[in-house]
């Protein structure tokens, strides 16, 4: 019986190692794609930022010489927190015009396909090319946005949109919503379209109002998606350099540089790659911390099983 039953486990053991030979057969061309364009050049980053890398010369090793140099480095703080504070502001309003949205496109009405494919056009427009589109927009002779505020009598003549911190951060933040919202709608979209309508006719039948629905029912049943919605949002806002560089080109007064933007300055300007790789480990780090505890917070008050 014992060799009769050792005997039927190994041809078990070679199919299930043949399974497993198999299975990382398939994943190997994702795997070659990941290790060759992701981990090769965040280890040769690594070995950069412990450098002093120049453009043109040979590189030094300086050892941690260029992390020590972030701290004490000014302008790179004042990027970090323009990019903090830009984050907050652009996430918060991403959501506050993509959830109303998502909830207005969930149920099915007449057009609402039309409504879903309008709202989502922006998206599929290149951020580069938003960005000077609204460099378009907000021109002070050309443009449409300060003639029509003073068509509106909102003004008494057509202001320069781009001249001023306020005005600038306040275009941009309008053009980035208007860019992105509908790809957070979409995701919310989906999480919404997840939850069982039978909940929510039950919850309708005992009383329980909009508020109360979407409070008790629709956020916590939206969790995930939420969690998702947000990661993307924020990673997207802290990696922000586009429309600094095109709309405003970090001014003005050099009060709208984000920490992406110091980096570019600071690897292609400066030609500095060794600090410049030193401050993408360092973002990279930032980015990883606030993606954890982004889902740790997310995922406070589920129930476990």
């Amino acid at each position: 019986m014992t060799g009769s039953g050792s005997t039927t486990l190994l041809p078990r053991r070679k199919r299930r190692r043949r399974s497993n030979w198999r299975g990382l057969l398939y994943i190997a061309p994702a795997m070659a794609l990941v290790i060759v364009f992701f981990v090769m050049p965040v280890l040769f980053t690594g070995w950069m930022s412990l450098h002093n890398w120049p453009l043109m010369g040979a590189s030094r090793w300086i050892g941690f010489n260029n992390y020590f140099r972030m701290f004490n480095d000014t302008r790179f703080m004042a990027a970090l927190n323009f990019t903090a504070y830009y984050t907050v502001i652009v996430t918060i309003a991403i959501f506050a015009v993509a959830f109303p949205l998502a909830i207005f496109v969930e149920k099915e009405r007449q057009f609402v396909s039309a409504y879903r494919t309008i709202i989502f056009l922006p998206v599929v427009v290149g951020l580069a090319t938003a960005s000077l589109l609204w460099v378009w927009l907000a021109n002070v002779d050309s443009g449409f946005i300060g003639p029509a505020l003073k068509a509106l009598g909102l003004v008494e003549k057509s202001p320069n949109l781009l001249a001023t911190f306020d005005t600038a951060f306040l275009t941009i933040v309008v053009m980035v919503v208007w860019k992105i919202a509908g790809f957070t709608m979409i995701i919310l979209l989906t999480g919404l379209q997840a939850i069982p309508s039978d909940l929510t006719e039950a919850a309708r039948i005992d009383g329980a109002g909009r508020w109360q629905r979407f409070r008790h029912l629709t956020l916590p049943l939206m969790r995930k998606t939420i969690a998702l919605a947000l990661i993307v949002s924020v990673t997207g806002s802290i990696l922000a350099f586009d429309q600094f560089y095109i709309m405003t080109s970090g001014g003005p007064q050099n009060k709208m540089i984000s920490v992406v933007y110091y980096i570019f300055n600071q690897s292609f300007v400066s030609f500095n790659l060794g600090y410049g790789a030193a401050l993408s480990i360092a973002l990279l780090a930032i980015l990883v911390a606030i993606s954890i505890v982004q889902l740790w917070l997310l995922r406070v008050g589920e129930e476990r099983p």
